[in-house]
């Protein structure tokens, strides 16, 4: 070898040691430790309220009669707002309810129809008389196999926390088919007394009492006089004003409606989850009525419980807000 080639040789070797040696070292200190949500996009902006969930009912029709519009569009709206949760109040599997755990209807009208990511949260469900028509215990059993299926019971009650020194919010979910049809085996007396018994233990940081049925106390839909609504009107009513309810929320008329009668609980029905039925007009206690689909959005504090609700296009058809 030359002399020359010698010396070059040899000098950008010792450069290429010297180099390589401060970027190894540079390349050990870089190592991350990213975890998933570290990469994950930005969730929706707080909305100024502790408590969010949507509402929906009647929607199990294998995505037909716009069920799969409005779940998208569901969808859509949880991942630009904040929810931690969802209640479904029943006639959730048309048309005649489940016949077990298995029953491929759990994909066709719910697995696989509201699939958004921002869909995976707890779903809080309810029976509707629909439901009833098979094996309505299937329904809860399923609680076991899905992650977000929620019916522990045929009823139920749920408080949640509005927060450090904020107090709570008391939901009673219900079986209002079991009350409306009499139906002996599942003992409605006992479960009226257990709604008795429950709203007047609640607890005194309860700021707001919710109860969730199938059936409306009161309706400007085509069932304003049906024996149903009369039925449970009887039953639960009474309740409902003994124990100041601020809310009774319902599905059965395939509609959205907000409706306020005499006394003290608010009525809501958001029912449009698929098929519609037609809105009565001139009920005098209606404040507002849709057949539409879509559904409702609850936004809750210690002062304030807001409800919108939405349709199947986005549009916000309705802006209400309840205080303390």
């Amino acid at each position: 070898m030359k002399r020359r080639d010698f010396v070059r040789n040899t000098a950008l070797t010792a450069l290429g040691t010297s180099v390589a040696a401060p970027l190894s070292a540079l390349a050990e200190n870089a190592v991350t430790h990213f975890e998933s949500e570290d990469l994950a996009p930005a969730g929706p902006e707080p909305n100024g309220f502790t408590l969010n969930f949507l509402a929906l009912g009647d929607w199990g029709r294998n995505g037909e009669c716009l069920q799969l519009e409005t779940a998208r569009q569901m969808g859509d709206w949880a991942k630009n707002n904040p929810i931690n949760f969802i209640l479904s109040v029943g006639d959730n599997f048309y048309p005649k309810g489940v016949v077990s755990e298995q029953d491929p209807l759990w994909h066709y009208s719910f697995e696989n129809v509201y699939t958004a990511h921002s869909l995976q949260a707890d779903w809080f469900a309810i029976l509707g008389n629909h439901d009833y028509y098979s094996d309505p215990d299937a329904q809860i059993r399923y609680s076991k196999i899905s992650r977000r299926w929620n019916m522990p019971a045929r009823y139920y009650s749920k408080e949640v926390a509005l927060g450090k020194d904020k107090g709570k919010v008391l939901f009673l979910m219900i079986d209002s088919q079991a009350i409306v049809q009499n139906h002996e085996d599942q003992h409605p007396e006992k479960q009226l007394a257990w709604i008795d018994e429950t709203l007047k233990k609640a607890s005194a940081d309860v700021k707001w009492k919710i109860v969730v049925g199938h059936h409306p106390t009161h309706t400007a839909g085509p069932r304003v006089s049906n024996y149903d609504t009369l039925a449970i009107r009887k039953a639960l009513k009474p309740l409902l004003e003994k124990h100041k309810v601020d809310v009774y929320l319902s599905g059965h008329e395939h509609s959205v409606q907000h409706l306020k009668p005499e006394g003290f609980t608010h009525q809501f029905i958001s029912g449009a989850g698929s098929e519609l039925t037609y809105i009565t007009p001139g009920i005098e206690y209606s404040k507002f009525g849709a057949s539409e689909n879509g559904f409702m959005y609850f936004s809750v504090d210690d002062k304030r419980l807001n409800v919108k609700v939405v349709s199947v296009s986005g549009k916000i058809l309705y802006n209400t807000q309840l205080s303390k």
